[in-house]
């Protein structure tokens, strides 16, 4: 029970996000510090350890949500957060500039989005998520993980081995966007610090963000639902805002595009999947017409980056104000 009324809880919600933005940001940094001692490339780096970074504050919300019987709020905040990651971040950075994308990213990375998008669907068809199917999630996204590194190794050993990192670092500006930025910061046990540090911050602050959205909702008359797959789900993709935005700074747009899908195949296949397991979820027939909607922006979003490799500022335009219009038509 969190005490206060509604101006409280949403106080409490933006220190949240705060929190949630710094911790994953530790976290990410402390990761890609030990990925390279480990010799991964930068592109393995950003498709893998920067997605997964970025995705702990979903991870942290959705289990802790599951743990509280809530959910709806679980739920809603994986798919809310995919619709306002591929709609909104991906649409609001393209209005600045046009993004251009990877065949590769597409060709790969684009179907199996598109996959694990309609294998969350099958599993949320009856309004439940069981351990079992929860376990099948996990190893999907296991799977997949596996691939992308093996593929990327295979490159990096292949006779292209250094054209393939020129465009890998091309891709990701220099590293920009996976250059840690607490590099400055040096002492013994650093990594070791800010990764025990950033996973506290992330659990702790997911944790009052769940009790305030809960709070918020029965105040306000408004269904968990809604607040977990708007309020909750902006709040929980600030790390993937961040990214971009930092992306876009350091003129590497392409990995705006990568740094979404791969947070967005973790959040619907291993977040759900993790939840899941961790007590079985049962959600409200909401989430037929959001998992809907999430469909049809996904299906819209792989098509324009196949169709022209670029998004462009029209597109974005679009896909920024479908995102506007869905938080209108669900706080109403």
């Amino acid at each position: 029970m969190l005490r206060g009324g509604p101006v409280v809880q949403i106080a409490v919600i933006l220190v949240s996000v705060l929190g949630l933005w710094v911790g994953a940001r530790l976290l990410v940094d402390a990761a890609v510090r030990s990925a390279r001692r480990f010799g991964l490339s930068e592109l393995t780096i950003g498709l893998t350890i920067v997605a997964i970074g970025t995705s702990t504050p979903e991870l942290s919300v959705a289990v802790d949500a599951a743990y509280k019987g809530l959910g709806d709020i679980a739920v809603a905040n994986v798919l809310g957060s995919n619709i306002y990651n591929v709609a909104f971040v991906l649409g609001v950075i393209s209005l600045f500039r046009v993004i251009p994308v990877a065949e590769s990213l597409v060709s790969r990375d684009g179907v199996a989005l598109l996959a694990s998008t309609l294998l969350g669907g099958l599993v949320l068809f009856d309004l439940r998520v069981t351990r079992l199917e929860g376990a099948l999630l996990v190893a999907a996204f296991v799977a997949y993980t596996a691939y992308l590194l093996r593929g990327t190794q295979t490159e990096a050993d292949g006779a292209t081995e250094q054209s393939t990192e020129q465009s890998a670092d091309q891709s990701l500006g220099d590293g920009g966007v996976t250059r840690p930025i607490t590099d400055r910061i040096d002492f013994p046990g650093r990594d070791a610090v800010f990764l025990a540090g950033g996973l506290a911050l992330v659990l702790v602050s997911g944790d009052y963000m769940v009790l305030a959205a809960s709070e918020l909702a029965r105040g306000a008359g408004v269904s968990e639902w809604v607040i977990g797959g708007t309020i909750v789900a902006a709040g929980t993709s600030t790390p993937e805002f961040a990214v971009s935005l930092v992306a876009l700074r350091q003129r590497s747009l392409g990995v705006s595009v990568g740094n979404v899908v791969g947070s967005n195949i973790l959040n619907i296949t291993g977040i759900v999947g993790v939840a899941a397991v961790a007590s079985p979820l049962a959600v409200s027939a909401s989430a037929l017409g959001t998992f809907a909607w999430l469909v049809a922006v996904t299906l819209l979003i792989v098509a324009a980056l196949w169709t022209g490799r670029v998004l462009s500022r029209v597109e974005g335009a679009f896909f920024a104000t479908s995102e506007v219009t869905r938080w209108i038509l669900g706080l109403i």
